[in-house]
């Protein structure tokens, strides 16, 4: 099971920091990623970060804005998003893949989290 939390409303420029608390898996095991879904949009890659976080990979367009990180030993992944902008307005959902890649495409996570809703307002 994987519940994420932090979202919330926050004025462009702001920041927020997501967090997934994983229970149920072999946490250590897994690469853990972040995606989001905006109103009428498909679910896109937003983050990635390898079983022992020495690598992570991030959407093109984030980079530089939003850093993930985890902590096995809490079975935990955050995900920092700094300089948010109102088209960064999503419901944003935690993956686990049981992989040794970092992976990108939503139907390689076949665990996800229930989401959690971030409005950035203008």
């Amino acid at each position: 099971q994987l519940q994420a939390s932090g979202g919330g409303l926050v004025q462009a420029g702001g920041s927020l920091r997501l967090s997934c608390a994983a229970s149920g898996l072999s946490f250590s095991n897994n690469v853990m990623g972040w995606f989001r879904q905006a109103p009428g949009k498909e679910r896109e890659f937003v983050a990635a970060i390898s079983w022992n976080g020495g690598r992570a990979d991030y959407a093109d367009s984030l980079k530089g804005r939003f850093t993930i990180s985890r902590d096995n030993a809490k079975n935990t992944v955050w995900l920092q998003m700094n300089s948010l902008k109102p088209e960064d307005t999503a419901v944003y959902y935690c993956a686990a893949s049981s992989t040794a890649l970092i992976r990108v495409r939503t139907e390689d996570y076949p665990y996800w989290g229930q989401g959690t809703l971030v409005t950035v307002s203008s």
